[in-house]
C-alpha cells in the first residue's frame, strides 16, 4: 500500500508539473464566428490595438481569432493584462494548438509551428504591475442560489430542454434532452460557470441563462431573425429578414428572394387548398424543380413530408403538412458549407411556423412569365445533356453513345425511369433500367451493310428532350468505313443534330445497321451532311460484353414505306438523359 500510494503521489505531483510547465505552448483565443468574411473584419480591427493576432478554421465550421503562441505563464499575463485594459472580450481563454486548423489571417501566413513569441505586455511596466497583480476571484452571482433555483423553476419543459441543448452545444453536456435537471445537467452547468469565470453553483441565474442562450444564438446573428405574418398566405412564423425579402406570389408559393447577404438564400412559403392528394401532387413537383437537388433524403407520410436535396452549391430543405383543408409548410434554400447556421435556421423557422386561416389564392401570379420550363415562376430541373438510344431486348436493355452517361449523377430514360451503365466500350453504353420496361418495339441488328447510297433512316430525339416524341431524318448511306479508314465505323450523308447522337440507323427493312455517332468537335470542321455510325458488329459485340444478346435481323424481311419505317424507328427509340 505504501508503494502504491508513493506512486500514486509521484504520478501526480509529475502530472501537475506537466500542466504548469512554463514552456508550455498556448495561445490566448479572444473571438470566434460562423462567418469567414465575420472573422476577417473583426481580425483587421483588432490591427495596431494588440499584437500577434491570427485567424484559423476550428471545429463545426468556425472561425476563431488569437494571440499567440507563448508560454503558459506569458500567455496567462496577456489574458491578464488585455481583459484589465479592455482590449479584448472578458470570456477570452487559452487554448492548445490542436484547436485549430487552417490559418486564414494574416493572409499567407503559417505560424501553428514557428515556436513562442515573448509576450508583448512584458516591456510595459504598468503592463506588468497588472500582471502580477493576482487573479480575480470568480464573479460573484446576481442571484442567489435559492433564488436562481427560485426564477428555475418558473422555466417551461421547452425552455429547460433549450438550456439544455445550449450547454451541449457549449461542449459541457452529453446526457438526453428532456428538460429534468439532474447531476449530468447540474455539472454541466457548473463547467460552463467555470469557463465563463464565474462562480461555480451548479445553478444558473437568469443573467447567466440569458448570456448561455445568447452564446448559442450567436450563430444567427446577422440574419435579422424577425417573426412575419404573412396575411395573403396565411402564414406566420420566423424568417432571416436581413437576407430574404418578399418578392412576389405565384400560387402555390410566396417568394421571398434573397437580398445578397448571403449568396442563394431564399424562402418559400407554400400555401394552397388541398387534400391528401395535393399534398402528394406537390411532393412530386417539388422534386422536379431546380432549387431541389437530386442527393438527399425524402419522407413522405400520411398528411406531411420532408424533402431535403443539395449539392456543391446549395442546400434545400422543404417541410410541408395538411392543416385543416390547406397544404402549409415552407422551403429554405441556404449555401452549401453554412450547415450549423442552417440547421439552426430551419430549427427556428419550424419551432415558430403557424398555420393560420387564410391560404393564398390560386390565380396569384403573374402569367407574363409563362414557359414550359417553369412551375409557378421556378425553373424546373433539366438534365445537363439529353442524347438517344434505343431498346435491344423486352427487358428494356438499351444502347446509346457513351458521350450521355460521362459523369452522371443519375441516368433516365424518359426522365422518368432511372437507369445504370452495364457496360461501356469503344463509345458505345449498355444500360439497364432501375425499374422493369416494356419497350414499343426492340430493334433486330443486321450485319450486312447496305448498299452504298441507299436510303437509311436515323431516329433520336434531335431537340433533346424539347419534343416529347423522336423524330425520324431520312439520309443515305456514303461509305462502309470511316474517314480515317476505320473498318468498324460506317459514314452517312445525312443532316442530323446533335439529340439525335445514340439512335438507331435503320434500313429500308426496318433493322438496324449502326448506331448514330456525336459529330468530332475538335479543330477540323466537317460539312454539315456528314455523319458517322458506329456498325452494327460494335454494337452486338458491346452488348454481348453486357450478357445481353441483340436480337438478329430477318436477311429476307420486305422493304417498309416511309410511315412504317418511322413508326419503327420512334418505338424502339428513348430519351437518354444525364443529370448532376
Amino acid at each position: 500500500m505504501r508503494i502504491w500510494a508513493l506512486w500514486a503521489a509521484v504520478m501526480m505531483w509529475a502530472a501537475a508539473a506537466l500542466a504548469q510547465s512554463p514552456d508550455d505552448i498556448v495561445w490566448v483565443q479572444i473571438e470566434a464566428h460562423p462567418s469567414l468574411a465575420t472573422a476577417t473584419e473583426r481580425a483587421r480591427s483588432y490591427e495596431g490595438a494588440v499584437e500577434d493576432v491570427n485567424g484559423f478554421a476550428i471545429r463545426r465550421r468556425w472561425y476563431a481569432l488569437t494571440l499567440g503562441p507563448y508560454r503558459r505563464a506569458d500567455a496567462e499575463q496577456v489574458l491578464r493584462v488585455y481583459r484589465a485594459e479592455g482590449l479584448i472580450p472578458r470570456d477570452a481563454y487559452l487554448a492548445a494548438s490542436d484547436a485549430y486548423g487552417q490559418q486564414f489571417w494574416p493572409v499567407g501566413a503559417n505560424v501553428l509551428d514557428r515556436g513562442v513569441l515573448e509576450a508583448p505586455v512584458q516591456a510595459d511596466s504598468q503592463a506588468a504591475a497588472q500582471a502580477e497583480a493576482p487573479a480575480p476571484d470568480p464573479v460573484p452571482a446576481d442571484e442567489t442560489p435559492a433564488q436562481a433555483r427560485r426564477s428555475e423553476q418558473l422555466l417551461t419543459r421547452a425552455e429547460r430542454e433549450e438550456l439544455q441543448v445550449a450547454l451541449k452545444w457549449a461542449g459541457t453536456y452529453a446526457g438526453a434532452i428532456d428538460g429534468a435537471y439532474g447531476r449530468g445537467t447540474r455539472g454541466a452547468m457548473a463547467a460552463w460557470q467555470r469557463g465563463q469565470g464565474f462562480e461555480e453553483t451548479g445553478i444558473l441565474t437568469t443573467s447567466q441563462r440569458a448570456e448561455l442562450l445568447r452564446q448559442y444564438n450567436a450563430v444567427l446573428d446577422g440574419l435579422g431573425l424577425r417573426l412575419v405574418t404573412d396575411a395573403e398566405a396565411g402564414i406566420e412564423m420566423q424568417l432571416p429578414t436581413d437576407v430574404v425579402s418578399f418578392a412576389r406570389y405565384e400560387s402555390p408559393f410566396a417568394q421571398y428572394d434573397g437580398t445578397g447577404e448571403v449568396p442563394e438564400a431564399r424562402v418559400l412559403l407554400i400555401s394552397q387548398p388541398g387534400d391528401r392528394n395535393t399534398l402528394a401532387g406537390l411532393y412530386d413537383i417539388m422534386q422536379t424543380l431546380e432549387i431541389v437537388p437530386l442527393d438527399g433524403p425524402r419522407e413522405r407520410g400520411r398528411d406531411s413530408f420532408t424533402l431535403k436535396g443539395e449539392n456543391a452549391r446549395i442546400v434545400s430543405e422543404t417541410r410541408a403538412r395538411l392543416v385543416d383543408g390547406a397544404v402549409k409548410g415552407f422551403t429554405l434554400i441556404w449555401p452549401a458549407g453554412d450547415e450549423e447556421r442552417r440547421t439552426r435556421l430551419i430549427d427556428e423557422m419550424e419551432k415558430s411556423f403557424s398555420a393560420l386561416d387564410a391560404v393564398l389564392d390560386p390565380a396569384a401570379g403573374d402569367d407574363s412569365a409563362q414557359a414550359i420550363d417553369l412551375v409557378s415562376g421556378l425553373a424546373v430541373r433539366r438534365p445537363r445533356l439529353s442524347r438517344s438510344g434505343f431498346f435491344i431486348d423486352d427487358r428494356g436493355t438499351v444502347l446509346t453513345t457513351a458521350e450521355a452517361v460521362q459523369n452522371c449523377t443519375r441516368i433516365t430514360f424518359d426522365e422518368e425511369t432511372t437507369a445504370s451503365v452495364a457496360a461501356e466500350d469503344g463509345g458505345i453504353a449498355v444500360l439497364r433500367p432501375d425499374a422493369a420496361l416494356a419497350p414499343l418495339d426492340v430493334a433486330w441488328l443486321s450485319l450486312r451493310s447496305p448498299r452504298l447510297g441507299a436510303e437509311v433512316a436515323v431516329a433520336g430525339y434531335s431537340y433533346e428532350g424539347v419534343l416529347n416524341a423522336p423524330s425520324v431524318t431520312f439520309g443515305t448511306f456514303a461509305d462502309v468505313r470511316g474517314l480515317d479508314g476505320d473498318e468498324r465505323v460506317a459514314r452517312l450523308d445525312a443532316r442530323l443534330l446533335p439529340g439525335d447522337a445514340g439512335g438507331p440507323v435503320l434500313d429500308a427493312t426496318g433493322a438496324v445497321v449502326g448506331m448514330l455517332l456525336p459529330r468530332e468537335t475538335g479543330s477540323r470542321a466537317l460539312p454539315e451532311a456528314v455523319a458517322l455510325a458506329a456498325k452494327a458488329e460494335a454494337l452486338a459485340a458491346a452488348a454481348s460484353a453486357a450478357g445481353t444478346a441483340a436480337r438478329p435481323a430477318d436477311e429476307a424481311a420486305p422493304l417498309m414505306e416511309a410511315p412504317a419505317l418511322t413508326a419503327r424507328g420512334a418505338g424502339m427509340t428513348v430519351l437518354v438523359s444525364c443529370w448532376d
